[in-house]
């Protein structure tokens, strides 16, 4: 437990110096999801580094594609690439773009139009299904993302072909770039909708590894498709970011990152 605490203090470092070194990035749904990634790619899904296409492997589809520098943070410290590079996030000549891109090693699927990574997720897991192979598929949502209409459309579908093997994330951190999502367009009731669509799920706490982890067990074992609605805290981590709106898509002052960094210790 305490690596894996280690391991996102590194990840919310990480993302703090890709933004400021790129002056420019979306450093408050990033630092949201440090421990979801922490307990994805070092304690629970299965992937290879050393084998990016090991045929077996987990699948990970980060739909809201504006949080890449949480994806490339987790990519590079488990091994995919030299964290050196992250340094290099939207240069001209980096396969780190401001979104992922396959390009990059260990992206599993081009994403940034927000709304349809679940869709790509129930394609994939359908696939594996149909194949009778053991693949587990995970989407990471943003909630304001949900008030995309495919997204419902993919969660009946998911549930009405009782896709097991599909695990979504939920980054329930209540704000969007104009705003808090209850108040621009609520998607609430949340967990009533996602059980309407005969889904399993489970509320957590997205700060919480040991309440992630468990969460992540249960979806393993389920007969459903499964939904980890995380309550999270968009900036997490960096105090004057915290719940605030304005650091959806915001560069750092090198005041900002001096602070952060600080804070991050």
């Amino acid at each position: 437990m305490q690596d894996l605490r280690e391991i996102t203090k590194t990840i919310r470092r990480d993302i703090i110096e890709m933004i400021y070194s790129a002056g420019s990035g979306h450093p408050g749904g990033s630092l949201s999801l440090a421990e979801i990634f922490s307990v994805l790619y070092f304690g629970h899904m299965k992937h290879d580094p050393n084998d990016p296409v090991m045929p077996d492997r987990d699948r990970l589809i980060l739909s809201k594609g504006h949080a890449a520098p949480v994806l490339y943070s987790a990519l590079a410290r488990s091994g995919y690439f030299d964290p050196e590079y992250l340094k290099t996030l939207r240069k001209t000549e980096s396969f780190l773009e401001g979104h992922p891109a396959v390009k990059t090693p260990g992206v599993e699927v081009g994403t940034g139009s927000l709304g349809q990574g679940l869709s790509v997720g129930c394609g994939v897991a359908l696939s594996f299904k149909k194949r009778k192979t053991p693949q587990k598929v995970y989407v990471i949502l943003g909630d304001g993302e949900l008030q995309e209409g495919q997204n419902w459309e993919a969660f009946m579908f998911a549930g009405h072909n009782r896709l097991n093997n599909l695990i979504t994330v939920i980054d329930l951190n209540d704000l969007q770039i104009d705003g808090k999502v209850t108040e621009v367009n609520s998607i609430e009731p949340v967990a009533d909708k996602i059980r309407a669509f005969k889904w399993n799920f489970e509320l957590i706490d997205g700060h919480d590894i040991a309440q992630i982890k468990a969460a992540f067990e249960k979806a393993a074992a389920s007969d459903r498709p499964f939904a980890v609605i995380a309550k999270t805290v968009k900036g997490k981590g960096v105090s004057f970011m915290e719940d605030r709106a304005e650091w959806h898509g915001k560069p750092l002052s090198k005041g900002d990152y001096e602070k952060a960094m600080a804070e991050l210790i």
